[in-house]
């Protein structure tokens, strides 16, 4: 196990030494040997552990080790999916389809090359991060940047910008709840001001949807093109891309282009035939898949097969709905299961959540189906505000109903809203939406333990509680 002393969040340290013991005993394996890196600042540290192993004292008299030799197809890591659904599941990557992948999409996807600089503010130990901050970018002989801090309060809403300027930042890959976390906090880029940017081609986001909103916002703020692009844990690399380092195409907001070599995407319903263009479906990608997605999951193939592959016949289900428009332009729209039923129309929540976006007042937002004993379920949206807007809430409640009514009609049958601090999210950006719509219908619920604050969840039991009785 290697480890360092500690965390630094924007207004607490995180001990992980009493943390890694904890863990060590609950799995049994108590001696495991730990190398820690200390930092200063921390309660706990490698002297009150006897027989853990200091980092530096290691390094002084450690010998170079030579390069293993391993097959394409040994694996490379496990990573637990962030688990917004039931238990993590252990991704299997091998070494040799990822390289293939990775290399290929820094030079096509990114246009990095040699000497450029790449910064991939994302957790390094999420999948973007294995994949585009640690090998991607190092496959590609660029340069990489790792960043400890938050887009905004470490120290303010230009931590981004002066990461850029200090390092002459090429790409910046970073997530969609990031950009509004900025604008959250600084709405007119005023900050963006103090800092030469002038390096920045080209902003990529993923992980979750790009609402047009922010994607209009971040263009006009930096002037270069801003890219979604989406993929998941389990393929490693982006399904959907637009291809930057080749001839690259016309970007449409809300879309994350088109599907990359290798993948073969189709939009099919619920007994797996096509539907037309324009009619939102099921996200299935034809087997076989290309080289960098999973091989398995790690000691559980059945569970592999259950969770992917028997959906469908022929198909690796992504969980994702969404449609292709005339152009074969991709549209996600979230989780299959955030497809609600009212009154017997299926309806998109993540339409509503487009839709509620765009009012000039919302920083982010969540929309979730309740259950309802006249029609099956009811959409109930929250939103967060953004810094230093002041707006009654009846009005803005009313406005953002009369939004949905308009853009997705009456029978949307949407008159809930709630504006909230915060929404409960993973530490990748993904908002918590089944555990938020457990928690409204009084249903039993676990907070995956890859939520980023746990406190929001008690903030907010209070408020969706109630939200699930009554019209």
């Amino acid at each position: 196990m290697v480890t360092a002393s500690g965390g630094i969040e924007p207004s607490r340290r995180i001990e992980y030494l009493p943390a890694v013991k904890e863990a060590l005993a609950l799995a049994g394996t108590p001696d495991t040997p730990v190398l820690v890196k200390g930092r200063e600042g921390f309660a706990s540290s490698v002297a009150d552990h006897p027989g853990w192993l200091d980092w530096e004292a290691e390094m002084a008299t450690a010998a170079p080790a030579a390069p293993v030799d391993v097959k394409a197809t040994d694996p490379l890591y496990i990573l637990y999916t962030s688990g917004t659904t039931g238990a993590p599941k252990g991704v299997v990557r091998d070494n040799g389809g990822h390289a293939v992948a990775l290399s290929w999409t820094l030079e096509n996807i990114y246009d990095i090359g040699p000497g450029d600089v790449m910064w991939t503010a994302s957790d390094v130990g999420w999948v973007v991060g294995h994949s585009y901050i640690v090998y991607g970018p190092l496959l590609a002989g660029a340069t990489t940047v790792i960043y400890e801090g938050k887009p905004v309060g470490t120290p303010d809403a230009g931590a981004f910008w002066r990461v850029i300027q200090d390092h002459k930042v090429n790409v910046l890959f970073t997530a969609p709840t990031a950009l509004r976390a900025i604008r959250k906090a600084d709405p007119e880029a005023a900050l963006l001001g103090q800092y030469d940017i002038s390096s920045l081609r080209t902003l990529f986001a993923a992980g979750e949807r790009l609402d047009t909103d922010t994607f209009h916002w971040a263009s006009r703020i930096l002037g270069v093109p801003v890219v979604d692009h989406w993929w998941q844990t389990e393929t490693g690399w982006a399904i959907c891309a637009n291809p930057r380092g080749l001839d690259g195409l016309p970007i449409k907001a809300g879309s994350p282009s088109v599907p990359m070599p290798g993948f073969k995407l189709n939009i099919v319903d619920g007994s797996g035939d096509d539907v037309e263009a324009g009619t939102e479906g099921n996200i299935v990608l034809a087997l076989p898949l290309p080289p960098g997605t999973l091989t398995t999951l790690w000691g559980d193939d059945e569970r592999y097969i259950s969770s992917y592959l028997q959906a469908f016949e022929g198909y690796y289900a992504t969980g994702d709905s969404g449609y292709r428009d005339e152009d074969g332009y991709l549209f996600v729209m979230g989780r299959t299961d955030d497809i609600i039923n009212v009154a017997g129309h299926r309806l998109s929540t993540g339409a509503m959540e487009q839709v509620i976006g765009q009012h000039p007042a919302v920083a982010e937002c969540a929309v979730i189906g309740l259950a309802d004993p006249l029609k099956g379920q009811r959409p109930s949206g929250y939103v967060v505000l953004k810094s230093g807007v002041d707006v009654p809430e009846e009005i803005l409640v009313k406005d953002l109903i009369a939004l949905v009514r308009r853009d997705i009609g009456a029978v949307a049958d949407f008159k809930h809203v709630t504006v909230v601090e915060a929404l409960p999210k993973t530490r990748s950006g993904k908002i918590l939406r089944k555990t938020m719509r457990q928690i409204a219908d009084g249903e039993e619920y676990v907070v995956p333990s890859t939520i980023e604050d746990a406190g929001v969840i008690d903030q907010l039991i209070g408020t969706l509680r109630p939200g699930a009785v009554g019209a």
